[in-house]
């Protein structure tokens, strides 16, 4: 069965957009996945096509209305696909959760407007809230790409070299090691001997340390994680 990915938006011409390039754009063309936008507006109740209305209580912005949202989720066939909610309130958004969903049939990504969606649909549709970082953008379309391209490069042959996916940041609970190729010497900075050694066991051995040394120092909630995972003591921050 092929990975179905169905975007609800405002603004479906965003799409394909990077989706259609690269590795994801090839796997596209070749059908190993598949994109399908449908356009909120759709189910809009007077002839401006508003989706939005002003927020109970008062405040700035505007609030996606619960009926439309909840109609333009009821028009898409599911297939036991969850509804995603592109939040910033949401879940992080790890590589955990994107092999799960890569080993399901595909995923619905609600991309909300304005100041967000009514939270009556979200209870109503239990909508799956996630989060793709600290942070604001416009809307949740940028949000969905991101997860979208973070779940289809897993799926089986879009990238090639499974060992590629094994050493990648996360995979492991640790951050990936640093990357070299040639020239041998750049601006007087040269690839650490160990790397041009042909000592395999010894390069695994310097690139785990690398990887070690990476996140205690960028994450140290990971390093935390690893360290308990591997029988050792969370270091005190």
């Amino acid at each position: 069965m092929t990975w179905s990915a169905t975007v609800l938006t405002i603004q479906p011409d965003m799409f394909p957009g990077p989706l259609g390039m690269s590795l994801c754009g090839k796997a596209l063309a070749e059908s190993a996945w598949s994109l399908e936008m449908h356009d909120i507006r759709r189910h809009a109740t007077n002839r401006y096509g508003s989706v939005d209305d002003t927020p109970a209580g008062g405040g700035p912005g505007m609030v996606m209305r619960a009926d439309i949202v909840a109609a333009a989720i009821d028009a898409v066939d599911r297939r036991e696909r969850p509804v995603i909610l592109m939040t910033p309130r949401g879940r992080p958004f790890t590589q955990a959760r994107a092999r799960e969903l890569a080993a399901g049939p595909g995923a619905i990504f609600v991309c909300g407007r304005f100041e967000g969606i009514d939270q009556r649909v979200i209870e109503g549709r239990n909508l799956e809230e996630i989060s793709i970082g600290d942070y604001v953008l416009s809307g949740g379309e940028l949000a969905a790409m991101i997860v979208i391209d973070a779940i289809v490069r897993l799926l089986p042959g879009v990238l090639g070299a499974s060992e590629s996916l094994s050493e990648e940041s996360f995979e492991q609970g640790l951050l990936e090691y640093p990357h070299y190729t040639r020239p041998q010497v750049w601006e007087g900075r040269e690839i650490p001997e160990i790397l041009t050694s042909g000592h395999h066991r010894k390069i695994r051995d310097w690139r785990l340390a690398q990887s070690l040394e990476l996140t205690k120092l960028r994450r140290p909630d990971l390093w935390d994680a690893w360290q308990r995972r591997n029988g050792a003591a969370p270091t005190k921050h």
